[in-house]
């Protein structure tokens, strides 16, 4: 982590104590935003041991990403056009049933190569295996948000637990501290009262938050009410589960009560526009929940539903749903939208320093190519992020000052290699010729 200034870049800083974006400079030393200039060649050159002339450069805030699947990558066009609870039961759990260990590596490397070279320098993960999730995250030197996914059903519920709490011990904080271990109980329809009762215990002992899917279809909202007499928000709500930091994934299917203690509670939600479109599960009422002081971020969820990674692509499909949805142009504007993604994001997974260009902040920060024609003419840098940008304009990638992304090519990663693996794996696991080119 040497030091490093972006200069005459456009900056984005997602800092409210600066303009929305402006041309200057920006420093970093031993791994954080050491100074943030609103003048081109404030900072001196000779404080950096790297100058990356930033003219033509967009810096803003890494992406994060804040609920997926990382190894599913494995399954990408394995089960497309089906309704969530048959692509669920009749293909993907089948499948699951023959991962090993190597495979979530792999498929895991696979999710993080994407995912940061769209501009995602932070990413949440629910699955199995997640030690070796872990390894591939911490080799990778990405910010991980993880969890070992939990399923309250059938023999295996009490090994899950214990499984849980052997991973948070071993790398919760690990990796430098890019690392954070939550508890992932899977939904209210996999995990029976009295299971949940013994995840949040298991969680309190170790004071982590919890990652849940919540009312993702309507069909799950229904059987919850005809099961419990609530919906899957009010009937968390009575078991106590959001008394502690609860990241509550898609929250599609809500009345005005289910808002209201989401807002009360602060629970946050993970907002996956792209698979609950794709699932056919619906569109998550996300302008009333940031009315209601929800706070929202963005997710992909697993590569199987959506199928890709392009969280500045579920930024834009955020904003677009909710006007089209409404009628109404004005909900979820540009600078809404990128404080999802951004700052938003980092909030509800409970990590400081990350989401802002400012100094003392952790460098987690990326910069597009604004010369693509698509980027031309730039008359509002954040409306060009979100309604223009794409992956393919990420040129470089930072966590805490490491270039992970250098001119658009993965530093630490042997992009061939993970390919080639991950192929052969999938064709094994699926009985499907996975072709390579």
């Amino acid at each position: 982590m040497g030091k490093i200034l972006f200069t005459g870049a456009c900056i984005m800083a997602m800092d409210e104590d600066r303009p929305d974006y402006f041309t200057g400079d920006l420093l970093i030393e031993g791994g954080r935003i050491a100074a943030v200039s609103e003048e081109v060649g404030a900072i001196e050159r000779s404080r950096a041991e790297r100058v990356i002339e930033g003219r033509g450069l967009l810096l803003m805030p890494g992406l994060v990403n804040t609920h997926g699947h990382a190894a599913m990558t494995l399954l990408r066009g394995y089960a497309d056009d089906l309704p969530l609870q048959e692509w669920l039961e009749d293909k993907i759990w089948l499948v699951e049933e023959n991962l090993t260990g190597d495979d979530v590596y792999w498929g895991t490397l696979l999710a993080i190569a994407e995912m940061l070279r769209g501009g995602t320098t932070t990413f949440t993960d629910m699955y199995f295996f997640m030690e070796r999730a872990a390894e591939a995250a911490a080799e990778s030197k990405v910010r991980a948000v993880l969890s070992r996914g939990l399923i309250g059903l059938g023999d295996g519920a009490g090994k899950a637990l214990r499984e849980a709490a052997d991973f948070h011990r071993q790398w919760h904080g690990a990796a430098g501290g890019r690392i954070t271990v939550t508890y992932a109980p899977h939904a209210p329809y996999t995990c029976p009262p009295d299971f949940l009762r013994r995840v949040m215990e298991e969680a309190d002992k170790r004071g982590c938050a919890l990652q849940i899917h919540v009312a993702e279809t309507a069909s799950e909202v229904e059987d919850c009410k005809r099961q419990y007499g609530h919906t899957p928000v009010g009937h968390l709500h009575r078991l106590g589960l959001f008394e502690r930091r609860v990241i509550a994934a898609h929250c599609v299917h809500l009345d005005e009560e289910d808002i209201a203690i989401l807002a009360e509670k602060k629970v946050g939600v993970a907002h996956n526009p792209g698979s609950n479109l794709k699932l056919g599960s619906g569109i998550a009422p996300v302008a009333r929940l940031l009315e209601a002081g929800v706070t929202v971020g963005l997710g992909t969820d697993g590569a199987a539903s959506n199928n890709n990674l392009d969280l500045l692509e579920e930024m834009r499909l955020a904003a677009l749903l909710a006007k089209g949805e409404a009628m109404e142009p004005t909900l979820i504007p540009a600078k809404q939208a990128l404080q999802m993604a951004t700052a938003n994001g980092a909030t509800l997974l409970g990590l400081e320093g990350v989401g802002r260009l400012k100094e003392g902040y952790k460098a987690d920060l990326i910069a597009l190519d604004l010369k693509a024609p698509h980027a031309a003419p730039l008359f509002d840098p954040l409306a060009h992020v979100v309604y223009a940008a794409s992956a393919a304009d990420v040129r470089y990638v930072l966590v805490e000052g490491d270039i992970l992304v250098d001119g658009g090519a993965l530093t630490k990663l042997d992009l061939e290699r993970i390919i080639y693996e991950c192929s052969r794996r999938a064709e094994r696991l699926t009985g499907r010729s996975a072709e390579r080119a």
